[in-house]
């Protein structure tokens, strides 16, 4: 049986490489924090141009760093904030990631979504000023909060950011509607092809490899978020090693195959029967 990695510390030799600001942070742990010397403009963030939109202006940049009100580190498995807390903030992750989910009247949860650096958090709060999910860390993380009345101020006066935030939106409904296509109409493997295809899609936009990368949910996760058990998840992974589809060495999953998974996460190209 192929486990798929789970959780876990921070390892240079396997892990894509963490943000400068990161790094420069676990190099100083033993020195006292200078908490000016860390602070780095949106202009500046390694992520800003996944939270912005392009061609804002130096000055309308300087107005959006002056709103952010503070960066949040969050530990490994705490809450960045749960479902009926009220809204006051959005999150952009700088570097980690989270899990959303709900749970329901019988206490189960269900899990709505991963999310990494460069991703806004608590955009579900906005119509009703309440969280309709919680966001847990997967491992260490940090975010920037942001005042949603500070943000709504500044959209009146920066039209090409009310916009950008409008696309992130409408980004998010659509996600959500593959979701339900995901969980209603797509057998198992076509499932797990779509996961991994959209990780894959996700990291190359960040920089990294779109071919090897780590997994940071556990094979529950994944199972609760495909609707499958563990079990199938672990089959579906040693069916694809099988295959020559993907290799799994301890948390890192290499795409040996991406043409081909993309082909089955459309549903052009079918997975051999199960064993």
């Amino acid at each position: 049986m192929v486990e798929i990695p789970g959780d876990g510390d921070y390892n240079p030799t396997v892990d894509a490489p963490l943000p400068a600001m990161t790094q420069a942070a676990i190099l100083t742990a033993d020195q006292p924090l200078n908490v000016q010397a860390l602070k780095v403009s949106c202009q500046q963030c390694s992520m800003g141009q996944l939270c912005l939109p392009m061609g804002l202006a130096d000055a309308e940049i300087d107005r959006l760093d002056q709103i952010i009100g503070r960066r949040r580190r969050i530990a490994r498995d705490e809450r960045l904030y749960q479902m009926g807390e009220p809204f006051r903030s959005l999150y952009a992750v700088r570097f980690g990631h989270f899990k959303t989910y709900q749970v329901n009247a019988a206490g189960e949860a269900q899990i709505t979504g991963f999310q990494m650096a460069g991703e806004l958090l608590g955009m579900d709060a906005i119509s009703g000023d309440r969280h309709h999910c919680d966001a847990v860390a997967l491992e260490d993380s940090e975010v920037c909060e942001i005042p949603f009345d500070n943000l709504e101020e500044l959209f009146g006066e920066v039209p090409n950011l009310l916009r950008h935030f409008h696309r992130i939106m409408s980004k998010e409904i659509t996600r959500e509607q593959n979701v339900m296509l995901l969980l209603g109409n797509m057998r198992a493997e076509q499932r797990f092809a779509v996961f991994l295809v959209n990780l894959s899609t996700r990291y190359a936009a960040r920089g990294y490899s779109s071919t090897s990368f780590q997994l940071r949910m556990s094979r529950e996760d994944i199972g609760n978020y495909l609707g499958l058990t563990i079990e199938s998840i672990s089959r579906l992974l040693s069916r694809f090693k099988k295959m020559g589809l993907v290799q799994v060495d301890k948390r890192e999953v290499i795409l040996l195959e991406p043409a081909r998974l993309k082909a089955m996460a459309a549903g052009t190209e079918q997975c051999s029967p199960m064993d």
